[in-house]
């Protein structure tokens, strides 16, 4: 078959799987899908060091990326650090994919987060889209894919791809629960959708090739959901004193607002974060020194809809993200503290 695509590998770790989180599906103008608990802290600097390739494999990897770093509230720099978050190997007989999200942190530094085998098209800017926290868009839960299983499982086993029918169903014929989601409807345009044949659905409706961000992929990433470059940053950080006599009082104001918080840990020891009041919260905590290493997140573990996070630290400065259950309509007051046990 001529038209036989070729798909990348969806590397979302298997733990995933088990610790989902509740979202309410809404209508509205959502596309895009991003797993919960995959994004990076808005104004983060993202580090790239390339395992290989040649320099104009580089050069399409940098271009390419710049196109997410232009709409979104993340900096991407190339600057081959020992310790960057993403690792770019260019193995052809890997194919193409990436860790998604904050998974990256999780991978042994000398192991690459994101291979690109094939360079053909937008094939970069789909690979950073999952390092930026997105998912593959034939996989939402709201698309309107009809699948001939058959047909897509024999295919899927020929060149270029290979694939047994274990790979194939996780990559292409399971689809995400809305409760393991951001993001409501389907974008046809979407540079996370690949091209498939008609030939491979029920209803002959198959997708188009998309080599370029689709405008409702930039509304998404630099929306309120994902980087919004009107939301707060790290240098915006509030300070937390470790075993104030108060708590600290806030409040998320307007939709889609996160707050955002750092402390200093003098000593190794178990810490807890922990948030009080009627607003239902999601939190996140990252460090140590360091914005982008994300080491717990929590939603409804304390008392009623608040959030409680206890975790082993050592001595070092950490940041923690505070945002409304519901992005697109919370708003509320809360209180926040961190202790030292």
């Amino acid at each position: 078959m001529a038209d036989r695509p070729k798909v990348c590998f969806d590397r979302i770790l298997p733990r995933d799987l088990m610790r989902l989180q509740p979202t309410q599906r809404r209508d509205g103008r959502v596309r895009a899908i991003s797993p919960i608990g995959k994004t990076w802290m808005n104004g983060s600097a993202l580090h790239v060091r390339f395992m290989g390739g040649t320099a104009a494999e580089q050069a399409k990897a940098r271009e390419q990326a710049g196109w997410w770093s232009e709409v979104a509230n993340l900096k991407i720099e190339f600057n081959n650090a020992p310790n960057a978050e993403i690792r770019i190997a260019f193995d052809s007989s890997d194919g193409a994919w990436s860790y998604v999200g904050t998974d990256c942190r999780s991978i042994a530094l000398d192991q690459p987060t994101m291979n690109l085998g094939f360079l053909d098209g937008g094939t970069s800017a789909h690979e950073f889209g999952h390092a930026l926290g997105l998912a593959h868009e034939h996989q939402n839960p709201a698309g309107g894919i009809q699948w001939n299983e058959e047909v897509v499982i024999r295919e899927m086993a020929k060149s270029p791809n290979f694939w047994d029918e274990q790979t194939t169903r996780h990559n292409i014929l399971r689809r995400y629960s809305a409760d393991q989601i951001n993001g409501t409807s389907f974008d046809a345009e979407s540079i996370m959708l690949y091209f498939f044949p008609a030939s491979w659905t029920l209803n002959g409706a198959g997708t188009q090739e998309n080599d370029t961000l689709s405008q409702l992929d930039k509304q998404f990433i630099a929306g309120a959901k994902m980087y919004p470059k009107t939301g707060n940053t790290v240098s915006d950080a509030v300070e937390l004193k470790v075993n104030a006599q108060r708590r600290t009082s806030a409040s998320i104001g307007k939709f889609g607002e996160e707050d955002l918080y750092r402390f200093t840990a003098k000593k190794d020891g178990r810490y807890v974060i922990d948030t009080r009041g009627p607003t239902d919260i999601v939190m996140k905590l990252f460090g140590p020194n360091n914005e982008t290493s994300l080491l717990a997140e929590d939603d409804d573990s304390g008392t009623d809809l608040n959030a409680h996070i206890a975790a082993d630290l050592i001595a070092g400065d950490y940041f923690v993200q505070v945002r409304h259950y519901n992005r697109a309509r919370g708003l509320g007051n809360y209180t926040i503290k961190v202790r030292k046990l």
